[in-house]
This record gives C-alpha cells, structure tokens and sequence, in this order.
C-alpha cells in the first residue's frame, strides 16, 4: 500500500520515517513540507522519496493512506481534509485538542467510509511489550495497581501553545499504556504543574490517578523540565510485583545511528536494565521482548487488507482524549471527575 508523511518535523524525521521504512508492506510515496532544511535532510535520509508543497498536492499523486504530524493546531483541518479525499489518516497525538473536536474527527470518519487512528506508537514500547508477556504469562495473577512514570530532560522539546502542554504530550501516550493493559477508566484525579513557557502558561509535568472500571488502579507521571531523565514501570498484583527500569530504548537506538530496518537487536533492551519479577516463589530477571513501532504500521497494513479491527481502535483513541479533559477539570476544580 502507498503511504505519505504529512509533516517532517522531529516526529516526522524521527518517529515515523524510519518505522514506515522498515515496514516493507509500505511504499512512501511523499512527505509535505516546504521547507528548504527539511527538503534536503529528505533527501538524505529517504532517497527518491519525492517532497511536496501540501497535502493536497501529495493526494493527487495517489496514496491508500496519510500520516499527519504536523503541529498540534493544525492537525483537525488536515485530517478532515485527508478523510474528504478518501485515505485513510493516523493523527499523531493529540489527534484533538478536545473530546468534542475527537467525536467530531470520528464522526467524520464514519461519514467518509475510512479508518482513522491515532499514533499511540508506544503500545509497541520494549518494556510495555516486556509487561504483556509477564502478564499473559499468568505469574502475578490479576493486577491491582500499576505506577507508569517517564520523566525525560528535554525542556527544549516541550511543545507551547492551546492545543499543547505535556498532559497532551507525554499524558496521551501514558493514558492509552494504561488503558491498553488495565481497560476503561470511570475516574480521574488529576494534578498539573504549570509554568511559564515562552510567555504562556503551559503544563510541564502531570501525575494522575485513573479508576479503572475492573476495579485497577494507575497511577501515571511525567515531567519535562525538571533536569529528570527515569522511567519506571510497577506492577502490584495478587501473586507478586514487577518493576521495570527500562530506557527508551528505541530512541536511544536512533540517536546512536541504527535504523530499525537493519539493526538486528532494534528495541531488545541491554541486559543490565532487565526488569524483576518478585513472587511467593523467588525473584528472577525477565528477559525484554523487542519494542518495535514498525508493528504499528504492519499492523494498521493487516488492518487495512483484511477488513480486521487495527489494534488502536477509534473509540480507544476518543476515551483517551476523554481522560485527558477530564485530568485538566480535575487539576482546576481540585476533585474528582466521572467519566
């Protein structure tokens, strides 16, 4: 299938050029973008892969699908106009400033006959996959609580503006890791640390508490500008515990140089950073699984051939925008909000 990049920012260059590369069931036909740096590091990066001026420009060349990861107040315009042409859209996050404008995007969705979905990439994370296979193993019986924190140093990347903030950010990523392992959420307590960022009043750190409807609790956190860079994963369940140090291991992995198209150990975390499975039993070290966002696209590519639901469903998507709102209500009228 045909595929084109709508965007060639950092997310553009780093978080899905490389993936829709190493999925070979893809063919790149284009990315948008007018400008003269980004036209040449395409060239650099995605030899052949042809450069156009806006979206429209890059449909009539003829693509099965778009990607859309431009700015975050761009973006509803974008996918409404892509859905109008007939592809089908994966919105980077925050697909919607709001749950009103993410029904209205899946109302839209509907109406055009096509699916949209959302780049919630870090389901595909080397320590979320790690999880799964401890919780599918059975071990730890049924989880009770779960702390998912990832502080990162990187104040320079903290997006500004009324469709932004790290709740947006980070949070949209954490809140569906959560709801992907533990399911719906019917409550939210939510705090925010706010500063000023470029003359506005911005989020730059979050941690909420999320109810989920079988009776799970998470607990989820990050920070930006707190000279911070940990992640740390928990898991407390009937049977035992699981903790998990793991890094961003991927991302490593592209500031180092290697690709995911030809790295042979893409997303297999280094041994010395293994989590720890702790039960009635003994304690031991539980190899990692390979992280790779390239499954993202092969599977939206699955998705698409068979008719088959994509694994980040649309109302997935909307309930963690839905969350979202409901963590900033939280954090401004300092109480608890139902969903």
């Amino acid at each position: 299938m045909r595929i084109g990049l709508v965007g060639f920012g950092v997310g553009g260059r780093l978080f899905h050029l490389p993936y829709i590369q190493a999925a070979r069931e893809w063919e790149l036909v284009g990315v948008v973008t007018r400008s003269a740096e980004r036209r040449a590091e395409l060239a650099g990066l995605a030899p052949g892969v042809a450069a156009f001026d806006d979206l429209d420009a890059l449909l009539d060349a003829g693509v099965d699908a778009v990607v859309v990861t431009t700015p975050p107040e761009t973006r509803r315009g974008l996918v409404l106009r892509a859905l109008e042409r007939g592809v089908h859209v994966v919105a980077d996050k925050p697909f919607a400033p709001d749950a009103a404008t993410a029904r209205e995007l899946a109302a839209a969705a509907e109406t055009a006959g096509r699916v949209l979905t959302v780049f919630h990439n870090r389901r595909w994370d080397t320590d979320l996959r790690t999880l799964a296979g401890v919780l599918a193993a059975g071990e730890l019986g049924s989880v009770q609580r779960v702390v998912n924190r990832m502080d990162q140093d990187s104040p320079g990347l903290l997006e500004v503006g009324p469709a932004s903030g790290l709740l947006r950010d980070l949070g949209a990523h954490l809140v569906d890791q959560a709801t992907h392992l533990l399911g719906p959420v019917v409550r939210v307590d939510g705090h925010l640390d706010w500063a000023v960022q470029d003359g506005e009043r911005v989020d730059v750190g979050f941690a909420l508490g999320l109810h989920h409807r079988d009776g799970a609790f998470s607990s989820v956190s990050a920070s930006k500008v707190n000279a911070l860079a940990e992640r740390e994963l928990i898991v407390y369940a009937e049977n035992g515990s699981y903790v998990s140090r793991m890094a961003d291991v991927q991302y490593e992995q592209l500031l180092a140089g290697a690709h995911p198209a030809t790295s042979a150990d893409w997303g297999v975390e280094r041994e010395e950073r293994w989590g720890t499975l702790r039960t009635v039993a003994g304690s031991r070290t539980v190899p990692s699984a390979r992280g790779d966002y390239a499954d993202y696209y092969r599977d939206l590519h699955r998705a698409l051939s068979t008719g088959e639901p994509f694994s980040v469903t649309l109302a997935q998507a909307v309930h963690t925008i839905e969350i979202l709102d409901a963590a900033r209500v939280s954090d401004a009228e300092r109480r608890s909000v139902e969903l």
